[in-house]
């Protein structure tokens, strides 16, 4: 830790609170995981939501779950018919993950909902508290869970998703306690809410380069997650010769190998990534020939045309590795989110209110995924990001500073009683 902890004035997020939850909620770990892992479903996790249930309670909210799990802190407003302003974040990990990501928007939401409580200040509306159902993608290939089901756009096909085990994801909702058969009444019309915001880490290095503290988003990256399965045939290593094989992992390192090179094509001056995350090969033995390989694909960008033209690009570079090697590939898009736009009030408000707290504001876009982006459907959304160090993230030297996490906070503060008080 490069820089002390400084006591909270009267008024204002205290930064020592701030960082003994988040050390203390990175305490909950899945045995035998590298970094912080703490994964949905896990009992690290369900026992973390016990402390973050306590968190809220403890700065004055009343707490309910919904039938998706979805923990939700409310602090009363002074016309409590007025819509509520939401502002939330998530507290699972990936595997191998950090003690930030996330974590910093909840712990932060609390933490401005505490200040409000302790210094009398009177919203005009309903303040929401919200740590959201699994943010991060799980054995189920399903990523924003809680926000989804709230949105809508968590269905009853989505309780049929199996994982690896034969287990489907209603099952493990059900297992953990909640009620996927009532996946209505955890969904918030569109126009119920007056905006969301959400304080999260950049995942990335811009704020660091530029030297500034606070990062105003502009878009949320869509992304396209696609599976491709390859049949081969296996064969003796020894005794088959190179013209009559059938390896399934040489496509597969032909196919990553290409996708790459998708990724890289920048034409037009649109940007994007794509990435090969995840290879399964069988039999996985060194003296067999590889008979059965699975890639798990993605590609992500602020800019739709180009997530249209490179998947395209993926479906002719899957059919072309099929038709040369003579093997069946068979590609399937898992899930296809477009890019977000952060409404351009809220960025306003979120600006001025990051000057307010004596940060020099910076607008940059989200190559990140995040809750914002499925509630961005039914309400005005907003987020502020704080710095990585090193744009390191999803590992466990994820970092930032204690003074960046509360400047975060003063700002989320701010924007939270400057929006309050506006018309939308």
């Amino acid at each position: 830790m490069s820089s002390s902890l400084v006591s909270a004035s009267p008024g204002e997020p205290s930064e020592t609170r701030l960082w003994a939850a988040l050390m203390r909620l990175a305490e909950f770990v899945e045995p035998g995981q590298a970094g912080w892992t703490r994964r949905v479903f896990s009992c690290a996790y369900m026992e973390s939501r016990a402390l973050v249930r306590t968190m809220m309670e403890e700065a004055g909210l009343a707490v309910t779950q919904d039938p998706v799990g979805n923990l939700i802190g409310r602090l009363g407003g002074r016309d409590p018919a007025l819509p509520p302003l939401v502002v939330g974040s998530h507290t699972d990990t990936v595997s191998g993950g950090g003690r930030f990501d996330g974590m910093v928007g909840v712990v932060a939401a609390i933490e401005v909902a505490r200040t409000l409580a302790t210094s009398s200040i009177s919203l005009r509306r309903p303040l929401w508290i919200v740590d959201f159902l699994g943010e991060e993608p799980n054995r189920f290939g399903l990523s924003c869970l809680g926000s989804r089901a709230v949105t809508g756009h968590l269905t009853e096909q989505h309780m049929d998703l199996i994982d690896d085990a034969g287990l489907s994801l209603g099952e493990e909702l059900r297992r953990a306690g909640w009620r996927p058969d009532d996946l209505g009444s955890a969904r918030w019309q569109g126009g119920s809410l007056h905006a969301y915001l959400e304080l999260h880490i950049e995942q990335g290095a811009q704020l660091e380069r530029a030297g500034r503290q606070i990062g105003i988003v502009t878009a949320i990256a869509g992304i396209s997650r696609a599976r491709i399965d390859i049949e081969g045939r296996a064969d003796h290593a020894g005794t088959t010769p190179m013209e009559l094989r059938l390896d399934a992992l040489q496509a597969a390192a032909e196919i990553v190998l290409a996708t790459d090179a998708i990724g890289r094509d920048q034409e037009g001056g649109e940007e994007g990534v794509a990435t090969v995350g995840r290879l399964l090969v069988e039999p996985n033995v060194t003296n067999v020939i590889p008979a059965r390989a699975q890639l798990g694909v993605e590609l992500r960008s602020i800019a739709p045309r180009w997530l249209e033209q490179r998947s395209r690009d993926l479906e002719l570079l899957v059919d072309r590795v099929a038709r040369e090697r003579r093997l069946v590939l068979t590609l399937e898009w898992l899930s296809t989110e477009p890019p977000v736009r952060c409404d351009g009030r809220l960025r306003r408000a979120m600006g001025r209110a990051a000057s307010q707290v004596g940060a020099d504001p910076f607008e940059l876009p989200s190559g990140a995924s995040h809750d914002a982006a499925h509630i961005a459907r039914i309400a005005p959304m907003g987020m502020l990001f704080i710095p990585s160090r090193g744009g390191r993230s999803h590992c466990p030297e994820e970092w930032s500073e204690p003074a960046e996490v509360a400047l975060g906070a003063r700002s989320l503060l701010q924007t939270v009683l400057d929006v309050d008080a506006a018309q939308l």
